[in-house]
């Protein structure tokens, strides 16, 4: 019996060290496939950011539905955030919520400050605000995404980069 038990212990630990390899394996693969992902991102000017939190100057920090998303594509920014703050001057053409918009980039400027991130700064105008999203992207897929205003509070976003499907 103590033999079969031995053998048992032995068993389920080879089990469970093949299983843990291979989980790491797999996660070793992930981080690659996001890498690269980020790497094409960068290099095309297109990237689709989920966002997971806000940040907000006046209420804290807040979760957030998985259903907005910042997406560069090219020389487009397409903006669907929610928004929480003080708007300084309201216009008469306000009529949505959030920073939802899609308009054409007025300037960008993108450098690689650090290895394992780059740095965008975006301007971009509708016709109610200027805008100015500095997005921060690491090579593990993370952002963080600041957008200040001429007309609102600054708010901040925490998101990460959604995978091209294959």
């Amino acid at each position: 019996k103590e033999y079969m038990k031995k053998e048992l212990f032995y068993v389920i630990m080879t089990s469970f060290l093949l299983m843990s390899c291979a989980t790491q394996q797999e996660r070793v693969e992930r981080r690659e496939q996001m890498r690269k992902a980020v790497a094409e991102a960068v290099e095309t000017n297109r990237m689709r950011l989920e966002i997971s939190w806000m940040n907000t100057q006046r209420y804290g920090s807040k979760s957030v539905t998985p259903d907005f998303f910042l997406e560069l594509r090219g020389d487009t920014l397409n903006s669907y955030l929610p928004y929480m703050g003080q708007v300084y001057r309201a216009t008469l053409t306000t009529q949505s919520q959030g920073l939802n918009f899609e308009v054409p980039v007025q300037a960008m400027q993108k450098s690689h400050p650090k290895a394992d991130r780059w740095l965008y700064v975006i301007d971009a105008k509708t016709d109610e605000d200027s805008y100015k999203y500095i997005i921060e992207l690491f090579e593990t897929g993370k952002a963080d995404i600041r957008v200040t205003s001429a007309n609102r509070d600054h708010i901040s976003f925490d998101g990460g980069l959604v995978l091209p499907h294959q």
